[in-house]
């Protein structure tokens, strides 16, 4: 009768032992590196296949080409073997891709990397270059610069490694092991010794392929059979079949204690539901820790000694939050992964949370596609009653019925909420989606005269009417965060308005997710603003707010909100109710499981699919609002593209920045196509893929099309130049907030120049780039065709698609179009509504008969000529912006 017999794991496990190849180890075999110490201080593990199951098993695992994380099947990843492998008093610290200065900064003991190839099967898997995908050499350059280092290669075959091997101390072929990393452990730390040897060639280059034993060029790596060996270590004792069942005892004995240990710590266990969870964690926090989580801060106050004294809660890339020049998205991901690294390394390992200023895509990130503003994309819910206001762009419409019907982006953003989810939790649907904030609470789209941050007189049932249903909606669909506005209701800064904040939004609408400040929106409690801080903490956190967006003066706000709670001007249940919110919000997100920002996503931004739905969006939100001089006359629109002569003009024709408008590179937005001045400084930023109205006409026009272009040509030139018609794109500077207060709304010269010179002199078209509508009556009769374009973004060609037929207009105005400011404010159903063009209004075209409409690409055949107009250059000074999320 036998007493014990292998499991399975336990024969796989076995199986990775026996096939590991030490390919390296030390300078010589008088220092050899391997087998590790268990007792090490601080270690490091990093690399993208050292956390990663799918990685680990390769294709044919699950599915046919495998999968990526560590969801799809039960396992030990490396980084997990390697946790219980070494004594618990090690300090292990895993980043996938960490900087240099990170790794040399931290006096690691050593580290070990794991990288390699992703899962592939059969076709997908021919490689003629057989290197390894960044971040992997990355990875091994900056970890293995700073500290002595295993490289462990998770491969389905011999994969270039030669330019690494010379800083490499130790090199493992770990092949693709399967679920038992455990088996890699074992001999890493000399529970076993390294016996494998290679059953095929390890090649130098690519080139020397096909090259096996005994071919005349046979000049490898790692030739075939080779394979270091180890011993055990002295003190281990292999089991024998004499011994198994003991070992089985003890095993047993071990799980039940690591059982209790995990059940103390509840919230490490993903088992556990979030409330549990939850709570477990608030219960090991002290009150220095929940106030860190309570704490906002802008990436450039960032050290990982700020992280560690103060255990910040939450990081911010904020409109100011200028960045590096032409910083790439994969510059963005480890800095945000150094930034996480640094919170996971504070004593309970609670993840911090990105926050980012998204306003109408990543509006601040080298490369993005940039949509155009809330005017028709946008993340808030404010309604816009007054254009004077310089957040006009930021608000859908003046009609609270569009806004509520655009609180559907918390969807796009989150996922779809589950059915019979409790209302008013916020909900986060995987690792390819972030937590969406509504804002800002409430009513600053109505403020007196339009001033920005103004007060809001309004009684309760306007305000409930026209401010509050996109809120309502928006935790209906599970937002996550709700940020509170500047303005005031009634000369009560919303900042400290308790009955709204927490008895109206948290008590009566249920909203169980985080309440956040606006940018040092606390400051500006007090008048004049940032005068009495202590007191004007004290009301916003009794008000009910939860994260405060400080975004600087982390010190003081650490220490006035310990001084209140001390001295009981706070209860802790408001200081807990804060940080159960926060720490919520994490735990929905998946953060405690996956702290990491992924690689996998940086070959999207900027996508072609995401330009193409941008121009898409470009196409729908124009609105034709004249088209034809007078009503008798034949519409002017759609244009010829087979004109002899046309000319462009106008201050918005050729300049990407306006395009964009404010919150576009830099907060306040930037000019031109090549440079900007910033304060003191000169950023030059190449916007590779934006296309200016210039540049879209050029590709849409017939190659034989002759065009001109100038900003303001004077009249002469127009009257002689012999143009069949004229593109005229003027509008507003970029502004943001209240920089773009305005209580004129005119368009500056030489814009009316502009018009004035070219529409009557020969036909034309103007295109009105504007975040609001703007003084137009003046100009009315002289024009044949108007559109308003809003701030369309980078993608120009939209503009194009529509003044040249390949689409029709379709677009309404959202808000009212005034004839003179003296009118305002006026919105829809006021007694004295006379506008220049009312709410809803917009003309339509039809697409032409031979138009690409019917297909996706929709443009016509860019001009050969012209290819260069793809890579048109922008200037500007970049902010930063990243994901919320796993």
């Amino acid at each position: 009768m036998k007493t014990f017999t292998y499991t399975h794991r336990d024969l796989a496990r076995e199986a990775v032992r026996k096939s590991l190849v030490l390919l390296k180890n030390g300078e010589n075999a008088d220092s050899p590196v391997l087998p590790l110490s268990k007792k090490a201080k601080k270690i490091l593990v990093a690399g993208t296949h050292a956390n990663n199951l799918g990685y680990q098993c390769g294709g044919w695992s699950l599915t046919w080409q495998g999968l990526t994380g560590n969801n799809n099947t039960a396992g030990t990843t490396i980084l997990s073997a390697i946790t219980a492998a070494v004594d618990p008093s090690t300090e292990i610290m895993f980043s996938e891709n960490p900087d240099a200065d990170f790794v040399k900064s931290n006096n690691f003991s050593y580290a070990i990397v794991a990288v390699g190839e992703p899962p592939y099967a059969e076709t997908n898997g021919d490689s003629l270059n057989l290197t390894i995908a960044e971040p992997g050499p990355s990875t091994i350059t900056n970890v293995c610069g700073g500290v002595k280092c295993v490289v462990i290669v998770v491969s389905g075959r011999p994969v270039v490694i030669e330019p690494y091997v010379s800083s490499i101390d130790a090199l493992v072929a770990a092949w693709l092991p399967g679920t038992e990393g455990q088996g890699v452990s074992d001999v890493l730390f000399g529970d076993y010794g390294f016996t494998g040897k290679l059953p095929r060639t390890w090649f130098k280059t690519v080139d020397q392929l096909p090259m096996n034993v005994g071919d005349a060029h046979y000049d490898p790596l790692f030739p075939f059979g080779f394979g270091l060996t180890t011993d055990p270590v002295d003190q281990m004792i292999k089991p024998s079949s004499s011994v198994l069942l003991v070992g089985l005892f003890c095993l047993c004995c071990w799980t039940e204690m690591t059982k209790g240990e995990e059940e103390d710590m509840k919230y490490k266990n993903p088992k556990y539901s979030i409330n549990d969870r939850v709570e477990d964690l608030l219960a090991r926090m002290t009150l220095e820790e929940k106030i860190g989580q309570m704490a906002q801060v802008d990436r450039g106050n960032i050290t990982a000694e700020v992280m560690k004294e103060y255990n910040i809660g939450s990081i911010l890339s904020g409109g100011e939050s200028v960045p590096r020049t032409q910083a790439t998205t994969q510059d963005w991901v480890d800095m945000i992964n150094k930034f996480q690294n640094w919170s996971l390394a504070t004593r309970l390992g609670i993840p911090m949370i990105y926050g980012i200023d998204a306003v109408h895509g990543h509006n601040n990130v080298f490369k993005a596609t940039i949509f155009p503003h809330n005017v028709g994309l946008g993340a808030t819910r404010q309604v816009c009653r007054d254009p004077r206001w310089g957040r006009c762009y930021e608000s859908y419409s003046e009609d609270p019925s569009i806004v509520k019907q655009m609180s559907e982006l918390v969807i796009g953003l989150q996922g779809e909420i589950p059915a019979g989810s409790p209302k008013g939790v916020p909900y986060v649907g995987g690792p390819d989606k972030v937590a969406a904030s509504a804002k800002h609470f409430v009513g600053d789209g109505g403020t007196t005269n339009g001033i920005n941050e103004n007060n809001t007189v309004i009684d309760w049932q306007g305000l409930f009417e026209i401010h509050m249903p996109g809120y309502i909606e928006s935790i209906a669909k599970g937002v996550s965060t709700v940020m509170v506005s500047y303005s005031s209701w009634n000369g009560v800064k919303m900042h400290a308005n308790y009955e709204l904040i927490t008895k109206y939004l948290k008590d009566t609408l249920n909203f169980k997710g985080v309440v956040i400040s606006d940018w040092l929106g606390v400051d500006k409690i007090s008048n004049p603003p940032m005068t009495n801080y202590s007191n004007s903490l004290l009301l916003s956190i009794q008000a009910g707010l939860d994260m405060i967006m400080i975004p600087h003066n982390y010190t003081f706000f650490v220490k006035f909100l310990t001084n209140h709670v001390n001295e009981n001007r706070i209860p802790m249940s408001r200081i807990d109710d804060a940080v159960r919110r926060i720490l919520s919000l994490k735990f929905m997100m998946g953060l405690f499981e996956k702290p990491m920002a992924s690689y996998e996503y940086i070959p999207w931004l900027g996508c072609q699919a995401h330009r193409d739905l941008g121009r898409e969006a470009v196409r729908k939100s124009l609105v034709l609002l004249k088209n034809g001089k007078t009503p008798n006359d034949a519409p002017m629109l759609p244009l010829p593209r087979t004109a002899k002569r046309i000319l462009v003009a106008g201050t918005h024709a050729n300049n990407l920045g306006y395009q964009c408008g404010g919150w576009s590179l830099t907060w306040q937005g930037v000019s031109g196509n090549n440079h900007t001045v910033v304060g003191n400084k000169m950023f030059t930023f190449v916007f590779e893929t934006g296309t200016t109205i210039l540049g879209a006409i050029t590709k849409a026009v017939n190659e034989t099309t002759e065009i001109f272009y100038s900003v303001n040509p004077d009249l002469e030139l127009v009257t002689l130049g012999k143009f069949d018609y004229a593109v005229v794109a003027v509008g507003e500077l970029p502004y943001a907030e209240t920089k773009g207060d305005d209580s004129n709304l005119t368009m500056i010269e030489p814009v009316p120049s502009v018009i004035k010179n070219i529409c009557g002199a020969v036909k034309c078209v103007v295109i009105v780039v504007s975040g609001r509508p703007i003084v137009m009556e003046p100009y009315i009769s002289s024009i044949d065709a108007l559109v308003a374009a809003w701030l369309p973004g980078t993608e120009g060609q939209g503009i194009a698609d529509v003044l040249y037929g390949d689409y029709g207009f379709t677009g309404k105005l959202a808000r009212t179009w005034f004839k003179r400011v003296d009118q305002l404010p006026m919105n829809v159903g006021d007694k004295d509504y006379d506008p220049l063009f009312p709410y809803g209004f917009g003309l339509t075209t039809k697409p032409n008969a031979n138009s690409t409409s019917a297909n996706s690409a929709g443009a016509a055949a860019p001009r050969s000529s012209q290819a260069s107009w793809s890579s048109v250059l922008l200037s500007l000074s970049l902010g930063a912006l990243l994901w919320l999320s796993h």
